[in-house]
């Protein structure tokens, strides 16, 4: 799975890429046809108190699937992101076997 990350605002460190892209590596063993994987990092100035939103777009043959998340912390909202986005693969992967086989 081919990833992009894209930061709003600041510049993300390795660190942090590296951690997101090895949750997002647990995606490719849920559901193997992951084309790409575009991942947007913001931080939104409400107040006082900076929250960090980590939006999650995973492009798959035929389809996009998008999650987005709002934390105090990055690691966090990544965390909340993948989680929707393996539910969301789940129940793709889901409705393609039970169109398999429906066909048979």
């Amino acid at each position: 799975m081919k990833t992009s990350f894209q930061s709003v605002h600041f510049t993300a460190d390795e660190k942090l890429i590296s951690f997101i892209e090895n949750r997002l590596s647990k995606l490719d063993k849920i559901y193997e046809g992951i084309i790409n994987a575009q991942v947007i990092l913001k931080l939104e100035n409400s107040g006082q108190v900076k929250d960090k939103i980590t939006e999650i777009i995973l492009s798959i043959p035929g389809n996009k699937l998008v999650a987005s998340s709002t934390s105090k912390t990055f690691e966090q909202a990544t965390d909340e992101s993948v989680d929707a986005l393996t539910r969301q693969l789940k129940k793709v992967k889901g409705k393609r076997q039970d169109a398999y086989k429906g066909s048979r």
